[in-house]
């Protein structure tokens, strides 16, 4: 930059250059001139004085031995009253005291002339501050004009409320001359007796600065907090699921709390997503970071997991995934995420786990155990190959999937909050929403919590009496040629006659379970299995086979001799799908839902 084209518009450049004017060359030569002129009219041998350049110096104010008080507060920019004696009667009040509230009578106790005060809460600390000599202050109270003030009160000595420094120095001159009269004593006594009385008890100096601007804009920057804050936990919720699906096989309830006012909302979220055939998917996951940006990108991850879901993929295949997804949205958001299917025929969890705390299983005796460390790192992080492992989770066990606002404390180690979680798992019986409710209260989570807490319950529950007569399951070894068909066809037939079907369910059944074998029979490999189940709810067929060809609906053209196995099942039953089982091969099903 130029500093010398921009050097005239600096404050002071003007002075300096006219300063420069007068060593110009013209100036000095006038100057020159005369002095010779001068010079000319002295005396012989004479030498001329040259001008004294010394500058008048400045007239000196007033020292601060020569101020009274009352000239020192008198020129303050705040409000300041003095107030006397135990009843505080005013004293004096300043004219920015008189500005801000209007003029105050002396002598009347504040009570009564400075109703301000009382706005303030400052009236109860007066007794205080005299009583202990210990100053006190109340921050930015709002008066009934809408002002704000800070107010400081001080203890005083005792003071001349009417005397200045004059009058004080007359005193003290007036008490040394009674004191060498013969009646000194007793003149002595009295003057002090009556200087006691004029100069009071003591008393308060309350000093109130003018923070109304500095209250207003704290207050407009809460407001915006409490906004960005509502308007975080609103899309917060809104991404969550509003109501959750409900198995037939589990019972499952879920809780999340934002963090308190202090605490900006995270990206804390949780799903349940049913795959069909009784397998249901339980996600649990926290992002990273706070405020709306983490909802956000929560939001677009708990989409993603529910499209993945659909394509019922492994637990590691869907956390993988979701790994380069999460690079994609935001390379900065780093997420942690627990995917977990549960699979009623296995009586387990099959689960991946990108970098989050471990499940907790309770089992039926109170015994609680505790997941594998997780399978990988935290969603975002990439170039990582995920795993799945898995925890056993038979009848009569509850499973609880949380984030770490639940367990994590600044004061100890995370591992002693899982610690402390598990005592109280091992001791919550209930429904999944009191259990719920019982570890937020054990782990000591209120609504002032600096965290964002989301837990889900997960119960296995263990049937007995009439309810397990509505739970069964069937299965067929697939074994020869083309004659397992009708041998499929009649199992089917005397599993659902058994079963107290009604005839057209009955026949539906055995249809479909005489299409899904031959479809497997003609493009699939041993080895085959038929399974039947039913529930309260509903009855799945499904077949499984050592090919992992999944099959699509398609439509068969008039001529076609086959092709028309899955657009039967899809025509017939409620819903349909197919997935590759872990061990290789696939399994295909459909499902019919019983009347109520």
């Amino acid at each position: 930059m130029n500093f010398t084209r921009w050097s005239a518009r600096l404050p002071g450049t003007q002075r300096r250059a006219a300063a420069r004017d007068d060593r110009s060359p013209v100036p000095a030569a006038r100057a020159e001139y005369a002095q010779a002129q001068a010079a000319a009219t002295l005396p012989d041998g004479a030498l001329p004085v040259p001008p004294d350049t010394t500058p008048a110096p400045a007239a000196p104010g007033p020292a601060l031995d020569d101020l009274s008080a009352r000239e020192i507060l008198g020129r303050l920019p705040v409000a300041v009253a003095l107030l006397h004696g135990p009843d505080h009667r005013v004293a004096y009040v300043n004219e920015a005291y008189e500005t801000a509230f209007g003029p105050r009578p002396s002598g009347v106790p504040a009570a009564e002339a400075l109703p301000e005060l009382a706005e303030l809460s400052v009236l109860p600390l007066l007794d205080q501050v005299l009583r202990s000599g210990t100053a006190r202050t109340v921050k930015s109270r709002r008066t009934a004009g809408g002002g704000s003030y800070t107010v400081t009160c001080t203890p005083v000595a005792a003071w001349n409320g009417t005397a200045d420094k004059d009058d004080e120095k007359a005193g003290e001159k007036a008490g040394e001359k009674a004191a060498d009269n013969k009646t000194g004593e007793k003149t002595g006594e009295k003057t002090g007796e009556k200087d006691k009385q004029a100069r009071g008890e003591g008393g308060v100096l309350v000093y109130a600065a003018d923070v109304t601007d500095h209250a207003e804009a704290a207050e407009r920057l809460r407001t915006s907090e409490r906004r960005h804050r509502e308007t975080a936990v609103t899309l917060q919720r809104s991404l969550l699921p509003q109501e959750l699906e409900q198995p037939d096989d589990l019972r499952i309830a879920a809780t999340y709390q934002p963090g308190g006012t202090d605490a900006a909302v995270g990206g804390d979220w949780y799903d349940v997503i049913t795959l069909g055939a009784g397998r249901t998917a339980l996600v649990i996951g926290d992002v990273m970071g706070r405020g709306v940006r983490a909802a956000a990108v929560m939001g677009q991850l708990r989409t993603a997991v529910r499209a993945y879901a659909r394509l019922d993929l492994p637990p590691h295949e869907v956390i993988q995934l979701l790994d380069g997804l999460a690079s994609e949205i935001d390379a900065t958001q780093i997420a942690t995420c627990v995917y977990a299917v549960h699979d009623p025929n296995e009586g387990q969890l099959v689960y991946a786990s990108a970098g989050h705390l471990p499940m907790l299983v309770r089992d039926a005796d109170g015994t609680v155990s505790r997941a594998a460390d997780p399978t990988g790192p935290p969603l975002g992080t990439g170039g990582w190959v995920h795993t799945s492992g898995t925890i056993a989770l038979p009848p009569g066990s509850t499973a609880v999937l949380y984030t770490d606002g639940l367990v994590e404390r600044r004061s100890e180690d995370i591992d002693e909050g899982v610690a402390s979680l598990a005592r109280a798992l091992s001791g919550a019986k209930g429904s999944p929403q009191v259990v719920c409710d019982r570890l937020i209260r054990s782990l000591g989570v209120t609504a002032e919590h600096d965290d964002d807490v989301a837990v889900l319950v997960v119960q296995h529950p263990a049937r007995t009496g009439p309810n397990a007569e509505l739970f069964h399951n069937a299965a067929l070894d697939l074994l020869g040629g083309i004659e397992a068909t009708p041998r499929a066809r009649s199992f089917a037939t005397g599993v659902l006659t058994s079963w107290r079907f009604p005839a057209e369910l009955r026949d539906l059944g055995v249809l479909a379970a005489s299409e899904l074998v031959a479809n497997s029979l003609q493009h699939g490999t041993p080895p085959m299995r038929l399974g039947l189940r039913r529930t309260d709810r509903r009855l799945i067929i499904e077949v499984t086979d050592g090919d992992d060809h999944l099959p699509r609906r398609r439509q068969a053209e008039p001529a076609d001799e086959a092709g028309r196995g899955i657009e039967i099942i899809a025509s017939i039953a409620t819903s349909w799908g197919s997935r590759r089982t872990p061990g290789g091969g696939k399994a295909v099903w459909c499902e019919f839902a019983l009347p109520r």
